[in-house]
Protein backbone atom coordinates (compact mmCIF):
# COMPACT_ATOMS: atom_id res chain seq x y z
CA UNK A 1 0.00 0.00 0.00
CA UNK A 2 1.38 3.52 -0.68
CA UNK A 3 1.88 5.73 2.05
CA UNK A 4 0.92 9.07 3.05
CA UNK A 5 -0.44 12.11 1.22
CA UNK A 6 1.07 15.72 2.52
CA UNK A 7 -1.16 17.73 5.01
CA UNK A 8 -3.11 20.65 2.90
CA UNK A 9 -4.80 22.19 5.70
CA UNK A 10 -5.16 25.79 6.11
CA UNK A 11 -4.55 28.22 9.31
CA UNK A 12 -7.87 28.72 11.38
CA UNK A 13 -9.45 32.24 10.36
CA UNK A 14 -10.42 34.66 13.34
CA UNK A 15 -13.37 34.10 15.90
CA UNK A 16 -16.82 35.44 15.01
CA UNK A 17 -17.08 39.07 16.56
CA UNK A 18 -18.25 38.79 20.19
CA UNK A 19 -16.64 35.68 21.43
CA UNK A 20 -12.58 36.21 22.73
CA UNK A 21 -10.31 33.68 20.68
CA UNK A 22 -8.52 31.27 23.27
CA UNK A 23 -6.14 28.46 22.69
CA UNK A 24 -6.54 25.06 23.70
CA UNK A 25 -3.56 26.14 26.53
CA UNK A 26 -4.83 29.27 27.45
CA UNK A 27 -6.56 30.53 30.68
CA UNK A 28 -9.44 28.70 31.29
CA UNK A 29 -10.27 27.48 28.06
CA UNK A 30 -8.73 24.44 28.60
CA UNK A 31 -5.80 22.17 29.46
CA UNK A 32 -2.43 22.74 27.81
CA UNK A 33 -1.17 22.21 24.20
CA UNK A 34 -0.46 18.63 23.38
CA UNK A 35 -3.56 17.56 25.98
CA UNK A 36 -6.63 15.57 25.71
CA UNK A 37 -9.55 17.28 27.57
CA UNK A 38 -11.39 13.57 29.17
CA UNK A 39 -14.22 13.36 31.42
CA UNK A 40 -11.72 13.06 34.37
CA UNK A 41 -9.21 15.41 33.53
CA UNK A 42 -6.38 16.81 31.33
CA UNK A 43 -4.65 13.52 29.31
CA UNK A 44 -1.12 13.93 27.68
CA UNK A 45 -1.21 13.21 24.15
CA UNK A 46 1.93 10.82 24.84
CA UNK A 47 -0.02 8.79 27.28
CA UNK A 48 -2.60 7.64 24.49
CA UNK A 49 -0.61 3.92 23.48
CA UNK A 50 -3.41 2.25 21.90
CA UNK A 51 -6.08 2.49 19.46
CA UNK A 52 -8.74 5.33 19.76
CA UNK A 53 -12.24 4.66 18.73
CA UNK A 54 -12.83 7.84 16.69
CA UNK A 55 -16.87 7.93 17.04
CA UNK A 56 -18.78 6.10 19.56
CA UNK A 57 -21.54 6.71 22.02
CA UNK A 58 -21.23 5.27 25.98
CA UNK A 59 -24.44 6.86 27.22
CA UNK A 60 -27.55 7.66 24.77
CA UNK A 61 -31.33 8.23 24.10
CA UNK A 62 -32.21 9.17 20.77
CA UNK A 63 -35.74 7.23 21.64
CA UNK A 64 -37.96 9.39 19.42
CA UNK A 65 -39.80 6.08 18.30
CA UNK A 66 -40.35 5.23 21.87
CA UNK A 67 -39.59 1.97 21.55
CA UNK A 68 -36.60 1.85 23.54
CA UNK A 69 -33.95 0.93 20.71
CA UNK A 70 -31.56 3.57 20.26
CA UNK A 71 -30.90 3.92 24.12
CA UNK A 72 -27.82 3.36 26.28
CA UNK A 73 -29.05 3.82 29.58
CA UNK A 74 -26.46 4.85 32.03
CA UNK A 75 -28.34 2.83 35.00
CA UNK A 76 -29.39 -0.56 32.71
CA UNK A 77 -26.47 -0.50 29.95
CA UNK A 78 -23.63 1.33 32.04
CA UNK A 79 -21.97 -1.46 33.40
CA UNK A 80 -22.08 -3.72 30.48
CA UNK A 81 -20.33 -0.74 28.47
CA UNK A 82 -17.49 -0.12 30.73
CA UNK A 83 -16.76 -3.89 30.98
CA UNK A 84 -16.49 -4.20 27.47
CA UNK A 85 -14.48 -1.30 27.08
CA UNK A 86 -11.91 -2.63 29.81
CA UNK A 87 -11.60 -6.08 27.81
CA UNK A 88 -10.99 -4.11 24.61
CA UNK A 89 -8.35 -1.95 26.70
CA UNK A 90 -7.17 -5.93 28.17
CA UNK A 91 -7.35 -7.51 24.51
CA UNK A 92 -6.47 -4.89 21.91
CA UNK A 93 -4.68 -1.96 23.55
CA UNK A 94 -8.02 0.38 23.77
CA UNK A 95 -6.24 3.81 25.09
CA UNK A 96 -9.26 6.23 24.07
CA UNK A 97 -13.17 6.48 22.84
CA UNK A 98 -14.42 9.61 21.36
CA UNK A 99 -17.88 10.08 23.16
CA UNK A 100 -19.71 12.18 20.31
CA UNK A 101 -23.29 12.66 21.99
CA UNK A 102 -23.85 15.65 22.50
CA UNK A 103 -26.87 18.74 23.29
CA UNK A 104 -29.94 16.48 23.02
CA UNK A 105 -28.90 13.58 22.83
CA UNK A 106 -29.27 12.38 26.17
CA UNK A 107 -25.37 13.41 26.91
CA UNK A 108 -24.60 12.67 30.48
CA UNK A 109 -21.14 13.66 31.79
CA UNK A 110 -21.50 11.79 35.24
CA UNK A 111 -21.87 8.56 33.68
CA UNK A 112 -19.16 9.13 31.34
CA UNK A 113 -16.76 9.66 33.95
CA UNK A 114 -17.80 6.01 35.88
CA UNK A 115 -17.79 4.21 32.87
CA UNK A 116 -14.04 5.49 32.30
CA UNK A 117 -13.28 5.13 35.27
CA UNK A 118 -14.90 1.63 35.46
CA UNK A 119 -12.75 0.90 32.42
CA UNK A 120 -9.72 2.21 32.73
CA UNK A 121 -10.07 3.67 29.32
CA UNK A 122 -10.05 7.71 28.89
CA UNK A 123 -12.88 9.12 27.38
CA UNK A 124 -13.69 12.84 25.31
CA UNK A 125 -16.74 14.19 25.92
CA UNK A 126 -18.51 16.15 23.21
CA UNK A 127 -21.08 19.61 22.85
CA UNK A 128 -22.89 20.91 20.07
CA UNK A 129 -25.96 19.83 17.92
CA UNK A 130 -27.15 16.06 16.00
CA UNK A 131 -29.34 16.67 12.98
CA UNK A 132 -32.64 18.37 12.71
CA UNK A 133 -34.66 16.09 13.55
CA UNK A 134 -33.53 15.47 17.14
CA UNK A 135 -32.74 19.54 17.61
CA UNK A 136 -33.50 20.68 21.19
CA UNK A 137 -35.91 23.90 21.65
CA UNK A 138 -32.71 25.89 21.95
CA UNK A 139 -31.84 26.27 18.23
CA UNK A 140 -35.54 27.79 17.87
CA UNK A 141 -34.97 30.93 16.54
CA UNK A 142 -31.49 31.06 17.80
CA UNK A 143 -28.65 33.16 16.12
CA UNK A 144 -25.39 31.56 15.05
CA UNK A 145 -23.47 34.34 17.81
CA UNK A 146 -25.86 32.82 20.43
CA UNK A 147 -25.58 29.21 19.87
CA UNK A 148 -21.44 29.95 19.03
CA UNK A 149 -21.83 31.85 22.57
CA UNK A 150 -23.62 28.34 24.31
CA UNK A 151 -21.04 26.20 22.97
CA UNK A 152 -17.88 28.69 23.97
CA UNK A 153 -19.17 29.30 27.41
CA UNK A 154 -20.28 25.46 27.67
CA UNK A 155 -16.22 24.40 26.58
CA UNK A 156 -15.05 26.98 28.91
CA UNK A 157 -16.99 26.11 32.18
CA UNK A 158 -17.93 22.99 31.81
CA UNK A 159 -21.06 20.88 31.15
CA UNK A 160 -23.72 22.30 33.51
CA UNK A 161 -22.47 21.77 36.90
CA UNK A 162 -20.75 19.01 36.30
CA UNK A 163 -16.95 20.71 35.84
CA UNK A 164 -16.39 18.29 32.70
CA UNK A 165 -15.51 19.77 29.97
CA UNK A 166 -16.25 18.56 25.98
CA UNK A 167 -13.16 17.70 24.26
CA UNK A 168 -14.36 17.54 20.97
CA UNK A 169 -17.53 19.39 18.99
CA UNK A 170 -19.51 16.77 17.25
CA UNK A 171 -21.48 14.79 16.49
CA UNK A 172 -22.72 17.93 14.44
CA UNK A 173 -25.36 16.50 12.12
CA UNK A 174 -27.05 17.20 8.84
CA UNK A 175 -29.55 15.19 6.19
CA UNK A 176 -29.79 15.04 2.61
CA UNK A 177 -27.19 16.78 0.33
CA UNK A 178 -27.23 19.97 1.62
CA UNK A 179 -28.14 21.00 5.59
CA UNK A 180 -31.31 22.48 6.32
CA UNK A 181 -31.63 26.32 7.76
CA UNK A 182 -31.46 25.08 11.33
CA UNK A 183 -28.42 22.65 10.49
CA UNK A 184 -26.73 25.58 8.97
CA UNK A 185 -26.85 27.55 11.79
CA UNK A 186 -25.60 24.66 14.15
CA UNK A 187 -22.89 23.91 11.79
CA UNK A 188 -21.21 27.96 11.59
CA UNK A 189 -21.55 28.06 15.35
CA UNK A 190 -19.78 25.13 15.72
CA UNK A 191 -17.12 26.17 13.67
CA UNK A 192 -16.97 29.41 15.02
CA UNK A 193 -16.86 28.00 18.43
CA UNK A 194 -14.17 25.62 17.64
CA UNK A 195 -12.04 28.48 15.32
CA UNK A 196 -12.61 30.25 19.21
CA UNK A 197 -11.57 27.62 21.69
CA UNK A 198 -8.83 25.33 19.29
CA UNK A 199 -11.39 22.34 19.54
CA UNK A 200 -12.09 20.47 16.64
CA UNK A 201 -15.40 19.60 15.01
CA UNK A 202 -16.54 15.67 13.63
CA UNK A 203 -19.92 16.12 11.90
CA UNK A 204 -22.71 13.22 10.98
CA UNK A 205 -23.66 13.17 7.43
CA UNK A 206 -26.38 11.02 7.26
CA UNK A 207 -25.91 7.85 5.06
CA UNK A 208 -22.85 9.66 4.40
CA UNK A 209 -24.44 12.43 2.53
CA UNK A 210 -23.80 16.61 2.54
CA UNK A 211 -20.23 15.63 3.89
CA UNK A 212 -18.94 18.50 0.90
CA UNK A 213 -21.60 20.80 2.02
CA UNK A 214 -20.69 20.38 5.50
CA UNK A 215 -17.18 20.73 4.34
CA UNK A 216 -17.30 24.15 2.51
CA UNK A 217 -19.32 25.79 5.52
CA UNK A 218 -17.37 24.65 8.14
CA UNK A 219 -14.39 26.22 6.20
CA UNK A 220 -16.19 28.94 4.89
CA UNK A 221 -16.64 29.91 8.60
CA UNK A 222 -12.60 29.87 9.08
CA UNK A 223 -12.01 26.39 10.31
CA UNK A 224 -8.98 24.56 8.88
CA UNK A 225 -9.96 21.34 6.99
CA UNK A 226 -7.28 19.69 9.54
CA UNK A 227 -9.79 20.19 12.35
CA UNK A 228 -12.92 18.31 10.33
CA UNK A 229 -14.14 14.90 10.68
CA UNK A 230 -16.77 14.25 7.57
CA UNK A 231 -19.05 11.38 9.24
CA UNK A 232 -20.19 8.32 8.53
CA UNK A 233 -18.45 8.14 4.76
CA UNK A 234 -18.25 4.40 4.71
CA UNK A 235 -22.18 4.45 4.30
CA UNK A 236 -21.58 6.47 0.86
CA UNK A 237 -20.11 4.34 -1.37
CA UNK A 238 -18.56 7.24 -3.79
CA UNK A 239 -14.35 7.04 -3.50
CA UNK A 240 -14.65 10.56 -5.74
CA UNK A 241 -15.85 12.29 -3.04
CA UNK A 242 -13.48 10.35 -0.47
CA UNK A 243 -10.81 11.68 -2.65
CA UNK A 244 -12.11 14.98 -2.48
CA UNK A 245 -12.54 15.49 1.19
CA UNK A 246 -8.93 13.55 1.90
CA UNK A 247 -7.64 16.35 -0.70
CA UNK A 248 -9.18 18.77 0.88
CA UNK A 249 -7.04 17.95 4.79
CA UNK A 250 -10.26 16.86 5.96
CA UNK A 251 -10.89 13.43 8.03
CA UNK A 252 -12.67 10.81 6.53
CA UNK A 253 -14.59 8.86 8.91
CA UNK A 254 -15.31 5.50 8.29
CA UNK A 255 -17.59 5.49 11.64
CA UNK A 256 -19.93 2.63 10.92
CA UNK A 257 -18.09 -0.51 10.59
CA UNK A 258 -19.95 -3.50 11.42
CA UNK A 259 -23.27 -1.91 11.14
CA UNK A 260 -24.20 -4.67 8.04
CA UNK A 261 -27.46 -3.35 7.76
CA UNK A 262 -26.54 0.02 6.79
CA UNK A 263 -23.63 -1.33 4.67
CA UNK A 264 -21.43 -4.29 4.06
CA UNK A 265 -18.05 -4.63 5.62
CA UNK A 266 -17.00 -5.67 2.09
CA UNK A 267 -18.13 -2.23 0.67
CA UNK A 268 -16.13 -0.87 3.84
CA UNK A 269 -13.37 -2.55 2.80
CA UNK A 270 -13.13 -1.88 -0.68
CA UNK A 271 -13.79 1.90 -0.13
CA UNK A 272 -10.67 2.06 2.90
CA UNK A 273 -8.80 0.19 0.55
CA UNK A 274 -9.40 2.72 -2.27
CA UNK A 275 -8.09 5.75 -0.04
CA UNK A 276 -5.31 4.07 1.23
CA UNK A 277 -4.00 2.85 -2.41
CA UNK A 278 -3.92 6.74 -3.58
CA UNK A 279 -1.98 7.65 -0.34
CA UNK A 280 -4.67 9.15 1.45
CA UNK A 281 -4.22 6.65 4.86
CA UNK A 282 -3.36 10.01 6.72
CA UNK A 283 -6.99 11.26 6.11
CA UNK A 284 -8.45 8.24 7.50
CA UNK A 285 -10.61 7.56 10.84
CA UNK A 286 -12.39 4.24 11.98
CA UNK A 287 -15.13 3.40 14.75
CA UNK A 288 -18.11 1.56 14.66
CA UNK A 289 -20.93 4.09 16.13
CA UNK A 290 -22.38 2.01 18.62
CA UNK A 291 -25.83 3.83 19.42
CA UNK A 292 -27.87 0.59 20.49
CA UNK A 293 -28.10 -1.26 23.12
CA UNK A 294 -28.96 -4.05 20.82
CA UNK A 295 -25.22 -3.38 19.48
CA UNK A 296 -23.48 -4.40 22.57
CA UNK A 297 -21.74 -7.53 22.95
CA UNK A 298 -24.03 -8.38 25.94
CA UNK A 299 -26.80 -8.55 23.90
CA UNK A 300 -25.88 -10.55 21.23
CA UNK A 301 -24.74 -7.14 19.26
CA UNK A 302 -21.32 -6.52 17.51
CA UNK A 303 -20.03 -4.46 19.86
CA UNK A 304 -17.00 -2.35 20.32
CA UNK A 305 -14.63 -4.23 19.13
CA UNK A 306 -15.80 -5.18 15.98
CA UNK A 307 -13.29 -2.94 14.54
CA UNK A 308 -10.37 -5.05 15.87
CA UNK A 309 -11.63 -8.13 15.88
CA UNK A 310 -13.05 -8.93 12.81
CA UNK A 311 -12.68 -5.88 10.16
CA UNK A 312 -8.70 -4.59 10.84
CA UNK A 313 -7.59 -8.08 10.41
CA UNK A 314 -9.16 -8.08 6.88
CA UNK A 315 -7.29 -4.65 6.20
CA UNK A 316 -4.31 -6.43 7.57
CA UNK A 317 -4.87 -9.49 4.90
CA UNK A 318 -5.67 -6.98 2.14
CA UNK A 319 -2.09 -5.90 2.57
CA UNK A 320 -2.11 -3.08 4.38
CA UNK A 321 1.13 -3.11 7.01
CA UNK A 322 0.82 -2.77 11.04
CA UNK A 323 2.00 1.20 10.60
CA UNK A 324 -0.90 2.66 8.56
CA UNK A 325 -3.40 0.70 10.95
CA UNK A 326 -1.90 2.33 13.91
CA UNK A 327 -2.15 5.59 12.01
CA UNK A 328 -5.43 5.06 10.96
CA UNK A 329 -6.30 4.28 14.84
CA UNK A 330 -3.86 6.32 17.03
CA UNK A 331 -2.40 9.12 15.22
CA UNK A 332 -4.81 10.35 12.65
CA UNK A 333 -7.63 10.63 15.59
CA UNK A 334 -4.74 12.18 18.00
CA UNK A 335 -3.80 14.74 15.49
CA UNK A 336 -7.30 15.51 14.87
CA UNK A 337 -8.65 16.32 18.24
CA UNK A 338 -5.35 18.52 18.56
CA UNK A 339 -4.82 19.76 15.23
CA UNK A 340 -1.37 18.21 14.99
CA UNK A 341 0.55 18.47 12.13
CA UNK A 342 0.76 15.23 9.70
CA UNK A 343 4.48 14.92 10.47
CA UNK A 344 3.95 14.75 14.42
CA UNK A 345 3.01 11.24 15.94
Amino acid sequence: MQHLSPDSGAGAGSALGGVSAVAPGDGDAGPPARSLRTVTGPLPVSAVRGHVLAHEHLVLDLDHARDGAAVLDADRHGAGVATELGALREAYGLGLVIELTCRGMGRDPHALARISAASGVPVVAATGWYYEAFHPAELDGASVEELTSTLVREIRDGIGATGVRPGVLGEIGSHGDSPSEPETRALLASAHAAVATGLSVATHAQLGRGALAQLELLTGAGLAPYRISLGHQDLLDAPAVHRELAASGAYVAFDTVGKESYQSDTVRLRLLLALVEVGHADRVLLSCDISRHAYLRSEGGQGYGHLFRSFLPRVRAAGVDEDLIDLMTRRNPLRFLTGADTKES
